[in-house]
């Protein structure tokens, strides 16, 4: 079975959403721009492309296999969120918004969707597989809203910090689940990211999350991309056909 399929079927048993999924890979279709070894294939160890003086993060990558955000993290819940964490768990996820065909959300789209980076001197967009979900990260000097519609995927903003991109997101809604779990997150969620290409094939994310309803401290994690070279997003829909959500329930 490949990455991508792995992929696909993995995000359709972890939100119970009934999609059939027959063909899971794109076209063959060489990336332009890549570079090649003598024998045509990308070479994923060479420098990273720059863009504007910055390397360029641009390209459709996922998450490394077997890694998760909370892997290993000892999480500083308030009892409070403690609480919903096991009740949740308990009821099987029921009430997850994924199981709804809703967005994740940040930051759980990040380390579990397909996503593709398109970087330009002002702005870098990221449009995610999972429900064609897209985020935009603005790079021209502005800072986040205070009165920020509060959204799924919240409000970037970014600056490069040497040959890192340094991404601040506020305004949340706080309607979306941190992980499969159901760990909370609440719309005071302060979100910084520091995304660093070392290597044509590699991208790793470093993120601080501070929540002051849901969590004692703010704390940290990381998460890294793998490139998936000449290949890009395939249609993904949820509600279609969905006959799963009827059947979960806290048993």
């Amino acid at each position: 079975m490949t990455s991508r399929l792995r992929f696909v079927v993995g995000a359709v048993l972890a939100c119970g959403v009934g999609v059939s999924v027959s063909a899971a890979q794109w076209l063959n279709s060489p990336t332009p721009g890549v570079p090649r070894l003598p024998n045509g294939k990308p070479n994923l160890t060479a420098r990273p492309p720059r863009v504007g003086g910055h390397p360029d993060l641009s390209g459709v990558w996922q998450r490394r296999e077997g890694e998760i955000y909370t892997k290993g993290i000892d999480i500083p819940y308030q009892q409070w969120a403690a609480d919903l964490v096991k009740q949740r768990t308990s009821d099987g996820g029921k009430d997850d918004p994924t199981a709804n065909c809703l967005p994740w959300g940040l930051p759980r789209i990040e380390a579990f969707s397909v996503q593709k980076i398109i970087q330009t001197s002002t702005v870098t967009i990221v449009l995610y597989e999972y429900l064609t979900t897209f985020r935009q990260i603005f790079t021209d000097g502005r800072k986040i809203p205070v009165d920020a519609n509060p959204t799924w995927m919240g409000y970037s903003v970014g600056h490069w910090d040497g040959e890192t991109l340094v991404v601040e997101s506020g305004g949340f809604n706080g309607k979306s689940w941190f992980e499969s779990h159901g760990q909370p997150v609440t719309e005071a969620m302060h979100l910084t990211e520091r995304f660093r290409r070392p290597d044509v094939g590699h991208l790793e994310i470093e993120a601080l999350f501070d929540d002051p309803k849901a969590y004692t401290r703010p704390w940290k994690t990381s998460i890294h991309l793998e490139l998936m070279p000449d290949s890009d997003l395939i249609e993904y829909v949820c509600n279609e056909n969905e006959k799963d959500l009827v059947h979960l329930n806290s048993k």
